[in-house]
């Protein structure tokens, strides 16, 4: 709550992110009943409370904490349900890069994860992501240009 003070005092922009627990034990068997609607939830509380202490609206982005308190099961279930986390109403973000669950799904190395992380962005982009956290811009961005003229319809003709 101290945070949040500050960070409406500063005008700095808040990003809630979602994790159940603490880094310690965050992966100790994690359940859900519902995890997108979870997530969904308890992102609205942490938004409302950062209005409740005037951060701005436009201020505001959420992240639904992919590999935070999370199997790799839940993960891809919110990737796919993450249009649920959007109609929030505040942009959101995903960070996929070289987790652990992508190494899951395709056996590669936290080094060889690029192809896996690329997919996911994609998903998460044409889900409606408005940013994406990568590690290997340079490799991400003409896939985000990619996935956002595929959404969007960018470059049609």
């Amino acid at each position: 709550e101290q945070m949040l003070t500050v960070v409406a005092q500063g005008g700095a922009g808040f990003v809630a992110m979602h994790m159940r627990g603490t880094p310690g034990t965050m992966q100790d068997d994690p359940h859900y009943d519902d995890v997108t609607g979870e997530i969904r939830v308890d992102l609205d509380v942490l938004a409302r409370g950062a209005l409740a202490a005037g951060v701005p609206a436009d201020g505001i982005m959420v992240d639904p904490g992919i590999g935070f308190g999370k199997t790799t099961g839940h993960n891809l279930q919110v990737i796919r349900e993450l249009p649920r986390i959007v109609e929030l109403g505040y942009p959101v973000l995903v960070g996929t890069s070289r987790k652990r669950f992508v190494g899951e799904i395709t056996g590669a190395s936290v080094e060889n994860r690029l192809p896996g992380t690329a997919a996911t962005v994609t998903a998460a982009v044409m889900a409606g992501a408005a940013m994406v956290r990568v590690h290997d811009v340079e490799f991400m961005a003409p896939v985000v240009r990619m996935a956002e003229a595929l959404r969007c319809g960018r470059g049609d003709r």
